[in-house]
């Protein structure tokens, strides 16, 4: 089998991508971070996540990026609740973390180099998203040429390397029935930017946009909520 390195967050789009790669016949190495987020509960999501889906190795890394601060995700700054989704897309958010996306891939990217692999799995959406400059499709064909220019593999043609993001055209309720139809437990995900006590906050952006997206689907979203936005479906 071939082996693919695939960024998991233990949110619901990261567990598609991860899922996507091993219905794709790849062999899957998922990569967490520990980054200083204050939504660290999400890498419980990712151990779990990972055991499910058979992951052959899960790694998580760690690197503090509260050192810089800059985002709602790393720094004392509130994280936005309630927004609509005009607002979420009328700018980069207060939760984007500076270039995370970047030093993500190039730890991942390294990795791979290592284990001989040449495809990276990124749960990126450019549909339903919250206006980070690092989902978009532009950004990932940039990076993926400067993968085969800055890498021994790369520049040797030992490796092509490839970043496979299945989730980039898909709304919010395709990726959860496409999940769905590839078997994963969405009840052992985690999405909230800033959760209490081990539930869910209902109003950050990520929470509204996985509400809708159930919502959208039809189907009861399995993740514990202190609150829930009127249009969601309950469990």
């Amino acid at each position: 089998m071939k082996k693919a390195v695939c960024l998991l967050s233990g949110g619901l789009d990261s567990a598609t991508s991860l899922a996507c790669a091993r219905a794709a016949g790849f062999e899957t190495y998922a990569l967490s971070f520990d980054y200083g987020q204050r939504h660290r509960i999400e890498l419980d999501a990712a151990a779990r996540v990972a055991a499910h889906l058979g992951a052959a190795v899960h790694k998580t890394i760690r690197i503090d990026l509260r050192a810089f601060g800059g985002s709602a995700l790393t720094a004392d700054i509130a994280v936005p609740k309630g927004r609509r989704t005009e607002q979420m897309c009328a700018g980069i958010p207060v939760t984007y973390v500076p270039a995370r996306n970047t030093v993500f891939l190039s730890i991942a990217l390294a990795w791979a180099e290592v284990l001989g692999a040449a495809d990276l799995f990124l749960g990126v959406n450019a549909v339903d998203y919250s206006g980070y400059p690092d989902c978009r499709p532009d950004y990932i064909a940039a990076f993926e040429t400067m993968a085969n220019l800055a890498t021994r593999a790369g520049v040797e043609g030992a490796a092509h390397f490839k970043i496979h993001t299945p989730l980039i055209d898909l709304s919010k309720a395709g990726i959860i029935r496409l999940g769905l139809s590839l078997g994963v437990d969405y009840s052992l995900t985690h999405s909230c930017y800033d959760p209490a006590d081990g539930l869910a906050c209902g109003q950050c952006d990520s929470c509204l946009l996985r509400l809708a997206g159930f919502a959208a689907a039809g189907v009861p979203d399995p993740l514990r909520y202190a609150a829930q936005s009127p249009g969601a479906v309950k469990g």
